[in-house]
């Protein structure tokens, strides 16, 4: 799916490349086939699902 010069990172991994960007609709789609949503969920390239775990502003760190 990517020209990765070993192969793809795992669905579960850290590192996969966004080949396809659609933020005008809210999601990404990853080298290794996951799908990626704005409100933190992914869709995994085997059907399962990682819920959204989103964090409250309140709980954001500030800039200073």
């Amino acid at each position: 799916m990517c020209s990765h010069r070993s192969s793809c990172p795992s669905a579960d991994a850290s590192a996969p490349h966004i080949v396809s960007a659609h933020p005008e609709q809210g999601w990404n789609l990853l080298c290794n086939g996951a799908i990626v949503f704005d409100d933190s969920g992914e869709l995994l390239p085997d059907g399962s699902v990682i819920a959204p775990h989103r964090v409250f502003a309140g709980q954001l760190a500030v800039a200073a």
